[in-house]
């Protein structure tokens, strides 16, 4: 069987990026194709582009969105057997068009277009430009999105908007998570081989809240803050970015210390995880790996009731839903927490890579829309 595997633009970091290197390896002898490749250093040179990636419009993504079904149009589909997408943007048109000419095909969506059908979540649909042409560019995502396809969402999140967004079923199969490498040390203080970040994990206070992530708004890392406000505790903020001034305006507004790490490398952040009393995370996320990779190692979590947090901390047992708009009832919830550290190191397992091998290879041999249990 002759197999084309697709992904939109390929970037250095990203959980999108993590699932398609994930895919080629389910499916070694596909043929791999993206929009274009930012990361030549990651994946492969040998990656097919579309003509994007040789004009200007792979500068902008937002510019370049007109011209994403045009780019999947023009894809030489002669001799493939079967495609398999990977799409949180465009890469699904790909799959339509095949399946409308006869070809089994796959999408795995992390998302339909958030900034077309969830520009809540997505500062890019705030846009004048985004706002405008949204009512147009919502009939022309439904337009060019088959029923005949086999989809498959990452979080049941993203399944109830696929149906709202195209009328569509999927398998929900979450994304890989490294359980398996994270699990794989007992004290990942001795992997953290920057004497500098020693230095600032040694003088962390002996309990903390952790919150982590790029210092972006949306991302809410003052919610670890709160957290730690309502909890009497120090809260350590792991990251950098553009929101870090908020952040420390913020904090010195408040009774706790707040540290601020800074950038973590993946050994120092896996640290973090083990050292912290608990990890908040009330971002509003397709899915949310960092909440798994912290219930893993038996750190209880605090996650937002929006978005596909919910699902693996409903699934491991490993933490509290945060449905309130303050955090005044966090320490009885917490206090109630039943905190299994082995039991939730196992129940994470079902996130693992070797989990999202097994229900793929089960999707991609089924070939029908009904969802796995």
């Amino acid at each position: 069987m002759t197999t084309l595997l697709a992904h939109e633009w390929l970037a250095p970091i990203g959980g999108s990026e993590n699932v398609f290197e994930e895919l080629s390896q389910i499916l070694p002898t596909a043929h791999r194709m993206c929009l274009w490749n930012d990361a030549p250093e990651r994946f492969s040179a040998e990656i097919e582009e579309t003509w994007l990636a040789r004009s200007p419009l792979r500068r902008s993504k937002a510019l370049a969105y007109p011209f994403l079904s045009d780019a999947w149009k023009r894809v030489d589909l002669d001799g493939v057997d079967r495609v398999v997408v990977s799409s949180h943007a465009s890469s699904h048109y790909l799959a339509s068009r095949a399946a409308e000419s006869g070809i089994a095909s796959f999408a795995y969506v992390h998302t339909p277009p958030r900034y077309v059908w969830a520009p809540e979540f997505d500062a890019r649909g705030d846009s004048r430009l985004a706002r405008a042409g949204r009512a147009f560019f919502k009939g022309h995502d439904r337009r060019l999105t088959s029923q005949k396809v086999a989809y498959a969402a990452n979080s049941e999140f993203i399944r109830r908007r696929m149906r709202e967004a195209w009328g569509v079923d999927a398998h929900v199969i979450h994304p890989p998570v490294d359980v398996e490498t994270i699990q794989s040390r007992d004290d990942w203080r001795t992997e953290v081989v920057d004497a500098e970040e020693l230095t600032r994990l040694d003088a962390l206070p002996p309990q903390f809240v952790l919150g982590a992530s790029r210092l972006v708004e949306y991302k809410r890392l003052d919610a670890a803050i709160d957290v730690a406000e309502a909890l009497g505790l120090p809260a350590v903020i792991a990251g950098s970015g553009p929101h870090e001034a908020a952040l420390r305006a913020l904090a010195a507004q408040r009774r706790v210390p707040v540290t601020f790490f800074g950038h973590a490398s993946t050994p120092a952040l896996h640290a973090l995880y083990q050292a912290a009393g608990v990890f908040v995370f009330m971002a509003v996320e397709d899915f949310g790996i960092m909440p798994v990779e912290a219930m893993s190692l038996g750190t209880p979590v605090v996650v937002s009731p929006l978005g596909g947090a919910r699902e693996s901390v409903e699934a491991i047992g490993g933490g509290v839903v945060h449905e309130g708009a303050t955090y005044e009832d966090l320490p009885d919830a917490l206090s109630a927490l039943e905190v299994d550290p082995a039991r939730m190191a196992d129940r994470a397992r079902q996130f693992s890579r070797e989990s999202f091998g097994r229900n793929v290879r089960a999707w991609l041999g089924s070939g029908d829309s009904e969802p796995v249990t």
